[in-house]
């Protein structure tokens, strides 16, 4: 009698659900007791910080919107976030999606992961989503906890724009709100730079530290006297452009190619970290970072992508070199005071004017005949000159400007004490900030030159 050989079918193991996927990853993330620290900091600590340094004598007028806290509770969330720009942001991707994947190196797992989910690209997923989630809710924590102490401090009054034009309340945090998500494209960059080294540098502590330092080399660039075109190009000039929704118009072309280009970085940097895990030898167990691959894989096609984008800016925008020049300084400075001087009026009583009844005008100087009136520096000297209607003389003052490398300026007034010698002005209800004092400003970098 023959046995007639069975055929059994063969089993197919199936990978785990994303959706399964992103759960462990998001769990274990939370587990973690630096991002449940991260999580109370981000959701309480803004709001305290905001809600103390409102109700000082001495408020943080070196950062933009900082010498209005005491004034509007939308100011404090903008401090906060000019804050968080520079520093916080970063940080948080570097803690979060920089150790994400380095995490399975250090402490072996990646060989029981892969049994229990059974697909590299599952995983990457999950885990990038994971980071993501993080992310956006430390950093919605950020936005509300400024919001909300400025709010329950001050009030919910009219901002200052960086024009020197009162913005009402519901203007004011329509452009709050934006500006916070204009912060979340430079942000997902970061992130998936962090992603990119956890990634190519396994267990080594650079994957960490990649989204910081790579925060801190942009932050030296944006202090040099770089072509507008080179800076705007920068993946963390979003953190910056967001400052164009405060004024009128709205300089929203250099916010809109910032947002683009850190979009474009976030991509380009995802793509990267995906294909060098994809393609990751699993079965080595002393696996510690791609090597030379991270140069060819990683680097050069960021830096390309850098050089890609330079050529874009510099042929879709007219503008050139430093992008700060003495017409377009001339014009904001006149706008602003326009605006300011109607603020001082109101707070002293006197007959309302418009800005066309003022005619204001500034007329500007860099250094001195034998230097060039463009670029950044502290040695802008400034007269405005306004017209009173009724009155047969032209008023004048005098500005002290000092200009950022990101078209952001500080106007110090120098005289006439009556009109901007003093920081406060005596009104018949007492002690009022004097608007006309020292003022923030802003450039378009982009703009034609303006005519002078």
């Amino acid at each position: 009698m023959t046995t007639a050989a069975l055929t059994l079918p063969r089993a197919v193991a199936r990978p785990a659900r994303l959706r399964n996927g992103y759960r462990i990853e998001l769990t274990k993330l939370l587990a973690q007791w630096r991002i449940r620290l991260l999580f109370a900091a981000c959701w309480l600590g803004p709001g305290v910080l905001v809600a103390v340094v409102s109700q000082q004598s001495s408020l943080p007028s070196d950062t933009v919107f900082g010498r209005w806290m005491g004034q509007t509770g939308w100011a404090g969330s903008l401090v906060v976030l000019s804050f968080c720009c520079s520093w916080v942001l970063p940080f948080l991707t570097s803690l979060v999606a920089g150790d994400v994947f380095a995490a399975e190196d250090r402490f072996g797992t990646w060989r029981h992961l892969l049994v229990a989910v059974r697909s590299p690209r599952r995983i990457f997923a999950a885990k990038a989503l994971a980071s993501l989630t993080v992310i956006l809710l430390l950093v919605a924590g950020l936005a509300v906890s400024g919001i909300a102490g400025g709010l329950a401090s001050i009030g919910n009054r009219p901002l200052v724009g960086l024009d020197g034009q009162l913005l009402a309340p519901g203007p004011a945090a329509g452009a709050v709100l934006l500006a916070w998500a204009a912060a979340l494209a430079p942000t997902l960059a970061f992130a998936a730079v962090g992603l990119l080294g956890s990634v190519a540098l396994g267990r080594s502590p650079m994957g960490l530290l990649m989204p910081a330092l790579l925060a801190l080399l942009l932050q030296l660039a944006q202090l040099l006297p770089l072509p507008v075109a080179v800076r705007v190009a920068l993946p963390s000039y979003a953190f910056l452009a967001w400052r164009g929704l405060f004024t009128g118009p709205q300089q929203l072309g250099p916010l809109v190619l910032a947002v683009a280009v850190s979009l474009a970085w976030a991509l380009v940097a995802t793509a990267l970290a995906y294909l060098l895990f994809i393609r990751r030898n699993f079965t080595d167990l002393a696996y510690d970072g791609a090597g030379r691959r991270v140069l060819g894989q990683g680097v050069l096609p960021l830096a390309a992508l850098l050089a890609v984008t330079v050529g874009v800016v510099a042929t879709a925008t007219p503008a050139s070199g430093s992008g700060i020049d003495r017409p377009k300084l001339e014009r904001s400075l006149a706008t602003a005071y326009g605006h300011l001087y109607r603020m001082q009026s109101r707070e002293l009583h006197r007959p309302d004017v418009t800005e066309r009844q003022l005619r204001a005008s500034a007329s500007c100087d860099k250094g001195g005949s034998l230097v060039a009136d463009t670029g950044a520096g502290g040695d802008w000297r400034c007269v405005v000159t306004w017209h009173i209607p009724g009155a047969t003389a032209t008023g004048s003052a005098i500005y002290q400007l000092d200009v950022t490398t990101d078209g952001r300026y500080v106007a110090d007034g120098d005289g006439p004490q009556t009109v901007n010698g003093f920081f406060q002005v005596h009104t018949v209800t007492g002690d009022a900030p004097n608007p006309l004092w020292q003022f923030d400003g802003s450039v378009d970098l982009l703009s034609r030159t303006s005519k002078g």
